[in-house]
């Protein structure tokens, strides 16, 4: 069974804890592809995956209405945040508005380090970056990494950079890093995971894994899953990375 997913269930360690799981009870056989959420629909969107787990909803939303998944389950959320080197050039520290952070940035022209991946996460930080009217493109404070998350964050902290993250992978990185948190908490950075096999009928040429890609999804919104989710985390960090939200309103989640 193929699963495409982001770096950040991977790099957070979580599928390290989830997969083994979900081969021992079923009996399965599952290889993980860790990529962006861009790249993760796309392998769905050609037949190349079995079942997604990704957080880029609105891309989401549009590949469910191409036609390329059979259901989308809500899984879990956690929070994006912006971190940046100690000395705060920019002064962004414990402003509750990300809007206003990122305005900060580009004005003062402190450096960031952007995925520009076509990542949840670089499709998020480029909705912020167009709700405020900045295009940074192009700038030279605004460098590119190409690249996951672990390795973005490190690129941020070898430039004295800012950069956005998913908390979960920021907390799995923290250790090796300088760069400390500035700006959370903020409702736009809230970050939603949904898990969505991929249909069978949209590749009938293509043997899909239907039964293992449904067998994921149901295995990621069970009780015991849940739970797992909800507790990883604590005994290393002191609180969990993700949050269980199977069976919740989505309109409802908060950070």
């Amino acid at each position: 069974m193929i699963l495409a997913t982001t770096t950040s269930t991977q790099d957070s360690g979580l599928l390290d804890v989830l997969v083994p799981m979900f081969d021992r009870e079923g009996g399965w056989q599952t290889k993980t592809v860790s990529v962006g959420t861009g790249a993760a629909l796309a392998l769905g969107s050609r037949g190349e995956a079995d079942v997604v787990l990704v957080h880029a909803p609105e891309a989401e939303t549009k590949w469910m209405a191409d036609g390329n998944g059979t259901e989308r389950l809500l899984v879990m959320h956690n929070d994006f945040i912006i971190i940046g080197p100690p000395s705060d050039p920019a002064g962004i520290k414990g402003n509750p508005s990300a809007a206003d952070a990122f305005k900060k940035i580009a004005q003062g022209k402190a450096s960031w380090v952007s995925r520009d991946d076509a990542s949840g996460t670089d499709q998020f930080e480029k909705q912020l970056w167009s709700q405020v009217g900045i295009n940074p493109k192009g700038q030279p404070w605004y460098i590119t990494s190409g690249q996951g998350m672990g390795p973005t964050l490190t690129l941020a902290d070898q430039k004295n950079a800012y950069t956005l993250s998913d908390r979960a992978t920021y907390l799995a990185q923290k250790s090796k890093l300088q760069a400390i948190v500035m700006v959370e908490r903020d409702k736009p950075l809230l970050n939603i995971y949904h898990v969505m096999p991929v249909s069978p009928a949209k590749f009938p040429n293509i043997k899909i894994n239907a039964a293992g890609g449904k067998a994921f999804a149901d295995f990621m919104v069970a009780p015991t899953t849940q739970q797992t989710i909800g507790d990883f985390g604590k005994d290393k960090y002191g609180q969990p990375l993700f949050v269980p939200d199977a069976g919740k309103d989505e309109a409802q989640l908060s950070v």
